[in-house]
């Protein structure tokens, strides 16, 4: 049981599971923003536009039942204002880290002293082979 506890501990510690736990945490508070927006903001904006409203249900052949076409509406926005999100922001760390890679990349890696020694002797014996 100690050895399960350690695992645990070593697993639920790691950078990567924090790391993800920090990420949806902001993740669901940054869905709250863009439902709020979409809900306060958006809905009324198309509302005015084309005059739909946007809370609107429609009722399933008589029998009080309702399709709720304006809630499948609104999370529809939401999730694409969520992805063009992410997306921009996974854009913008994309090249953040490539910039660090071109900076790496611009300084060539000196040949290890093997290589080195093996070019010398390959050339010295191309010289004694001149003459």
């Amino acid at each position: 049981m100690k050895k399960f506890l350690q695992e645990f501990k070593q697993f639920a510690l790691k950078g990567n599971v924090m790391d993800m736990a920090i990420g949806v945490i902001i993740g669901a508070a940054f869905g709250n923003i863009v439902t709020a927006f979409t809900e306060d903001f958006i809905n009324p904006l198309i509302a005015c536009i084309g005059g739909a409203e946007f809370g609107g249900r429609i009722e399933i052949f008589d029998t009080g039942n309702y399709l709720n076409w304006g809630h499948f509406v609104t999370a529809i926005i939401n999730f694409l204002i969520m992805a063009f999100c992410i997306f921009l922001m996974m854009k913008a760390v994309n090249k953040l880290m490539t910039m660090g890679k071109k900076n790496e990349e611009a300084k060539p890696a000196a040949p290890p002293k093997e290589e080195v020694l093996l070019t010398e002797i390959r050339d010295l014996l191309k010289e004694n082979m001149k003459k």
